[in-house]
């Protein structure tokens, strides 16, 4: 039976955790071999940036900035409120530099994938975040290495070797965001009829390829998270406190800038909801002792963040009411 895009991006959540499921399970029973898949990762991430910001509108930055109350909430909820809320949980919960670095690569980061469904599954306006995620994007890779400075601090230049990070950051990023904006700019040309059909194409990568990363990553991590379980069990309350606090903190944004609550409900999804699978290639490119802890972190996060969105979607309609 053929499925609508539509319908499959409604039920990612649910490819997601049996993703999860597959991945551990498969890592648990099958190290050996899961582990012989860990260089496809580098590779998988890089498809599904190119599927994830091919769907962002770079071309229409001014509809973005538009609505400025909105776009001014949201960069001071993301930007200013989160990076002190995060320096608030790591003083109460201290944390060795290598889970720190990962605590803070996840944390510090907006996503600017799925917290579309999200938003839009909790009855808030997505087209507001899909606007958006074009600033989002280009501002948290702007201010990640100046927030890991001030929050883990001259360890991270110690520790951290320019090559790798930089290779990283080009093949799986920015690689994959020229060729997204070389698409759109084919989608909207002369020639724009086989543009904008490639662009639909593209637009079917995202669930499968996003599921496939975490069957991936949980299988080839899964086993090195056992090594690591006690640090594990330190940033879990942390990720937990995160996902209850920041919707109060969106809250009150969207009564000091005076959001209609449909543009307050998005500004809890996007505060709430992280870039994990974003950050995940510049936690492979560390050095390999924090390389594996820190991508343990972030593959930490995004279950939780999967568990605490199933209870967003029902608790922000109630939160933020007409």
């Amino acid at each position: 039976m053929f499925i609508s895009r539509e319908e499959l991006e409604n039920s990612q959540i649910w490819i997601y955790v049996v993703s999860l499921l597959i991945g551990g399970a498969f890592g648990i029973f099958n190290e050996s071999m899961a582990s012989k898949l860990e260089w496809t990762i580098p590779i998988i991430i890089a498809v599904l940036m190119y599927g994830m910001l091919a769907q962002i509108p770079f071309l229409k930055l001014r509809e973005a900035l538009s609505n400025s109350k909105f776009m001014f909430a949201l960069t001071v909820g993301n930007f200013l409120a989160v990076p002190i809320l995060v320096g608030f949980l790591i003083k109460i919960f201290p944390l060795s530099p290598p889970i720190l670095v990962g605590v803070c690569l996840v944390l510090l980061t907006p996503c600017i994938d799925y917290v579309i469904v999200f938003t839009q599954l909790g009855k808030g306006n997505e087209k507001l975040i899909l606007a958006a995620t074009p600033i989002l994007f280009l501002l948290q890779m702007i201010l990640l290495p100046f927030y890991l400075f001030i929050f883990v601090g001259e360890e991270v230049v110690n520790i951290v070797k320019v090559r790798p990070f930089l290779e990283a950051f080009l093949f799986m990023i920015v690689i994959p965001l020229a060729l997204a904006i070389i698409t759109q700019l084919w989608a909207s040309s002369s020639s724009k009829k086989s543009g904008e059909k490639f662009l639909k194409l593209s637009a079917w990568l995202p669930v499968p390829f996003m599921a496939l990363v975490l069957i991936v990553v949980v299988a080839t991590q899964i086993g090195k998270i056992s090594n690591d379980f006690n640090a594990i069990l330190k940033v879990i309350p942390i990720y937990v406190l995160y996902l209850i606090i920041t919707p109060f903190i969106s809250k009150y944004l969207a009564f000091v800038f005076k959001l209609e609550f449909k543009a307050g409900r998005a500004l809890v999804f996007s505060i709430g909801t992280r870039n994990s699978l974003v950050v995940l290639p510049l936690a492979l490119a560390l050095p390999n002792e924090w390389a594996t802890l820190a991508a343990a972190i972030i593959v930490t996060q995004t279950i939780v963040e999967l568990i605490g969105e199933l209870v967003y979607i029902k608790a922000v309609p109630k939160l933020i009411k007409k």
